[in-house]
């Protein structure tokens, strides 16, 4: 009998302001270590905290992207948790427990088997910890508070996930969504975008499993690699008789393995109680609607309008991975035949974004514009250029040599498409290759290739594919 793998995301996303959360202490990433902590964010004695009211308004974006004002608490309450850590100066964190900003709302994501919905549990508020250095300190660690205080939106999900695959594709799903509403920039290499993983295994249709936490995934590979290290240990300690300890787990990327790191704690181990020193957050319709005006399209109405322009969904998917890239497509695809937009598509997913990945740019920052990457492939599409010469064109475009036309022109890289010119060369090969036109004859496909092969290599390159193709079918079936 198979197993399940059972699979939710908690996700802390850090919001995309100016200060942190509860002073005005600066988020700015990389400075000298203790040099962004105020006296509110380290707990001196008589400090306040004041709420980050750009924040809210990033988690009320979220809220409204992923579920609309229903998912919205027009009342929500900060709350200390507590606990002990060297990178935790106040002894607790401010968070929301019981009275989250977001509670419910849904992701969609596409896999290979179709679309599909997971749910989330809710969306709150935090400030971060600081964090503990153990690099060159003699045997000893340091702690640099700089990200104290920093604003936090955790977004859980509920476990409806059932393989790495798909834990995966919701991620991503969620750290487009919130670079495309802008509360997030989503670097993961910095922390911005943190993702711990419960997993557990049941026989399907059991109640659920005792769960283990896999902390701080930094990149979708290593998530990947995790949970499914993680659930096939678990069924081996399961069908060897043993039980599963619930404990949080640390992923070690260099021995692909998870190793634990302590026994997982109950939400009373925290002693959570309302913050006595921040007031309820109240949220009005007014405000929510003035946010509401100002949020941009979303992803998934953008996919819709892309599979009806004739994109398929899963290059839809691709096509909506930032806000930018959408705008781009679209701005490629703008009065195109829908028969000719899957070809287009395949130029932004393939050599455009090879080229940028190796660059390390945005799309934003292209070399190549949409309407000079439209331009090639209208090249491509009405014969004047094969497949090889555009990728020629396209990266002569890349290093600033000039459109596709110039490029065309100054290269000699017209495509020959002519019947009659192309027959001629036909016939001469043919002439010269008796041997692998009999072998061809005889049954045997290789000889095709090669006498493709020769037409091409007489021409240049230059010869339309599909044509010598038909061509010498025709001529060797005569």
């Amino acid at each position: 009998m198979n197993w399940e793998i059972v699979i939710g995301l908690e996700t802390h996303a850090q919001l995309s302001t100016a200060s942190k959360m509860f002073s005005g202490a600066s988020t700015a990433f990389g400075a000298a270590p203790n040099t962004q902590a105020s006296a509110v964010d380290i707990a001196l004695p008589g400090v306040l905290p004041v709420v980050n009211k750009g924040a809210v308004e990033r988690a009320i974006r979220f809220g409204l992207a992923v579920g609309g004002e229903k998912v919205i608490n027009r009342r929500s309450v900060f709350a200390r948790k507590n606990y002990f850590y060297p990178d935790l100066p106040k002894g607790y964190q401010i968070s929301q427990f019981e009275l989250p900003i977001v509670k419910g709302g849904e992701i969609r994501i596409l896999t290979k088997v179709g679309e599909k919905t997971v749910r989330l549990t809710r969306a709150h508020l935090e400030e971060d910890a600081g964090k503990s250095l153990h690099e060159d300190f003699h045997g000893m660690s340091g702690i640099d508070l700089n990200r104290a205080g920093v604003p936090l939106l955790e977004i859980v999900s509920e476990p409806d996930m059932r393989s790495a695959e798909e834990a995966v594709a919701y991620a991503k799903a969620l750290h487009s969504l919130v670079r495309w509403i802008d509360i997030c920039d989503g670097n993961m290499q910095e922390g911005s975008f943190r993702c711990d993983a419960n997993v557990s295994v049941r026989r399907p249709g059991e109640p659920l499993g005792t769960r283990c936490e896999i902390k701080n995934l930094t990149s979708f590979r290593f998530m990947e690699r995790a949970i499914e290290f993680e659930a096939k240990r678990q069924i081996e300690i399961l069908e060897d008789g043993g039980k599963i300890v619930q404990e949080t787990r640390l992923y070690d990327s260099d021995k692909d393995e998870t190793r634990s790191l302590r026994i997982k704690e109950e939400a009373h181990d925290y002693r959570y109680f309302p913050d006595p020193d921040l007031l309820p957050l109240e949220i009005s319709d007014k405000w929510i609607d003035e946010i509401k005006t100002a949020m941009p399209e979303l992803p998934e109405a953008k996919r819709k309008k892309l599979v009806d322009l004739g994109v398929s969904p899963a290059q839809a998917s691709l096509l909506t991975s930032s806000i930018q890239t959408t705008s781009y497509a679209l701005s490629m695809f703008a009065d195109a035949p829908k028969d000719k937009v899957p070809a287009f598509a395949n130029w932004i997913s393939g050599s455009l974004s090879a080229k940028l990945n190796d660059a390390n740019l945005d799309i934003s920052e292209s070399r190549v514009s949409a309407d000079q990457l439209r331009r090639l492939a209208d090249r491509v599409e009405d014969g004047t250029l094969s497949g090889k010469m555009a990728k020629e064109v396209f990266d002569a475009m890349w290093v600033g040599e000039g459109t596709a036309d110039d490029i065309i022109e100054k290269r000699g890289l017209r495509q020959i498409s002519d019947v009659g010119a192309i027959e001629r060369i036909v016939d001469e090969v043919l002439a010269a290759n008796a041997k692998q036109v009999e072998d061809y004859r005889a049954g045997k496909e290789k000889a095709f290739n090669s006498l493709v092969g020769q037409v091409m290599k007489a021409t240049k390159g230059k010869a339309n594919p599909a044509q010598v193709n038909e061509i010498l079918k025709r001529k060797l079936a005569g």
